[in-house]
């Protein structure tokens, strides 16, 4: 009878475990930005012979579907509904979140678009490695115009100063109209300690260090030269060639795809002999972003100290802070931080909003849409977003898509020494450059950012390096190869 008992006490604390867990998404390179922290949500009630969601038909509400690949944009929503409680009344939101890990989330995006019907999405969300493919290639004939939503889009766009590279990727050439914009603000900065700058430099001024490393200058020459004095005085300048390499990627004239054929532009190119150079002389820690020897960089515990880290707010607010070995200024490398001017003006990452052109709730899809990407009132996303407040007072303050909102709103931070971040990223988004993506970066990124490893490593020649990368592009995508 004890057995009997005990079996049955362990099926009901698995059948328990089984109703309140849930998946996390393994700790890898992030496809995008994390999610900003914000308090635990409170465990749902469990209801008595109830299903856990009751269908809309019962509830009375009209349904939209949400598709995400984390749960950033669908609390957004969530917000939205507490805000807008006639909305709520209304309408239920159903979220589909499918992580990017494995490749998972796009093959299960397109079919339900295609699929149609009333499962299909009403809205869905895509980053920057695969938004083109969205907003501008295979798939955009699925999006539906931010104008067919009842949003003036022009005039809000405007008043809002929405950088123009968020804007040029959610344009969809066909037709010239935008289908896609995103709530955060990407541009890059040079992120950089300040005890280190003073110790090489006498100074820990923004103005100076960007001088220093040739701010605006749209070349690499001063920053290497930079580099050298770090090297003179024990420093690394960067952690690894990927820091450098977003920067590089996102400020080329051209993507890797023009015309339907595989194009190296001279600056990504060019690439491979700034990795090198950096690799023999020893100017970085040779550290591979999104590994553990990255994150020790950002602590002080790597080989050598390092200078920066080229990226945007997202970098700082949910990677540098949390691996800087504090939470405090005197802890770690808290507080020991700021930001200047890069060399190249340059996007990393991101996150557009699409809504699908079959779907029955167009109206209020475009009253949700507008809300997270175009509205600039004080209760808007916007401005909750970028003030730290959309969770209550006290949160993390981000870089947000309107200029507009970020010109009203506080950017100061302890983490950058109370350097207000708005001064930097805000002209930082209107040097960056949205015309230089395909839908085929995720992949080719991948494929030549191991060749460039392979040259600098002395496996390859700079020549069997190129060429290999034109093999892989050639036998995994459909896409034009020039051996010449």
């Amino acid at each position: 009878m004890k057995k009997l008992l005990a079996l049955l006490l362990a099926l009901v604390m698995c059948l328990s475990l089984v109703a309140c867990g849930g998946t996390d998404a393994p700790a890898e390179e992030p496809a995008e930005e994390p999610a900003a922290e914000e308090p635990a949500e409170e465990p749902a009630e469990e209801p008595a012979e109830e299903p856990a969601e009751e269908p809309a038909e019962e509830s009375g509400k009209t349904v939209i579907n949400l598709w995400a690949f984390t749960d950033e944009v669908p609390k957004m929503v969530q917000k939205y509904l507490e805000l807008n409680p006639e909305f709520a009344e209304k309408y239920e939101v159903k979220e589909t979140i499918i992580a990017t890990t494995d490749g998972a989330y796009q093959p299960a995006l397109d079919q339900a678009l295609a699929a149609g019907g009333e499962d299909a999405p009403d809205i869905y969300c895509a980053e920057a490695a695969f938004i083109l493919k969205y907003s501008q290639g295979d798939a955009s004939a699925f999006a539906a115009p931010y104008d067919d939503l009842g949003i003036d889009t022009a005039a809000a766009i405007e008043a809002a100063d929405i950088a123009q590279y968020s804007v040029d990727i959610g344009t969809r050439p066909s037709d010239g109209k935008v289908v896609g914009l995103g709530y955060q603000a990407t541009g890059g900065a040079f992120i950089y300690r300040r005890s280190i700058a003073k110790d090489v430099w006498g100074t820990d001024d923004p103005a100076v260090v960007a001088e220093k490393i040739g701010a605006g200058s749209g070349d690499w020459e001063q920053f290497y030269a930079a580099a050298a004095e770090l090297k003179e005085k024990g420093y690394g300048i960067i952690s690894g060639d990927g820091d450098l390499w977003h920067a590089v990627e996102n400020s080329s004239e051209s993507g890797w795809i023009v015309d339907g054929e595989l194009t190296i532009d001279a600056k990504r190119e060019a690439f491979l002999d700034l990795s090198k150079e950096l690799k023999d002389k020893g100017y970085h820690n040779d550290t591979q972003d999104w590994q553990d020897a990255w994150f020790a960089d950002m602590k002080g515990e790597g080989e050598q100290g390092i200078l920066g880290f080229f990226g945007p707010a997202w970098l700082i607010n949910y990677t540098l802070a949390p691996n800087c070995g504090g939470t405090a200024v005197g802890e770690g490398t808290y507080g020991d931080w700021a930001i200047c001017e890069p060399p190249v003006g340059f996007f990393w990452g991101g996150t557009w909003l699409l809504a699908n052109k079959d779907s029955d709730v167009k109206e209020a899809v475009g009253e949700i849409i507008e809300w997270i990407t175009l509205d600039c009132t004080e209760t808007g996303l916007q401005y909750l977003w970028a003030n730290g407040t959309i969770y209550g007072a006290g949160g993390t303050k981000d870089c947000v898509a309107s200029g507009t909102v970020m010109a009203m709103s506080d950017g100061s931070v302890e983490f950058l020494g109370g350097q207000n971040m708005f001064d930097i990223f805000v002209p930082a988004n209107q040097f960056a450059n949205g015309k230089c993506l395909t839908q085929y970066d995720e992949s080719i990124n991948t494929y030549w950012r191991d060749q460039v490893r392979q040259y600098t490593a002395g496996e390859k020649t700079r020549d069997e390096a190129i060429q290999a990368f034109k093999q892989q592009v050639a036998d995994n995508l459909d896409v034009v190869v020039n051996f010449d």
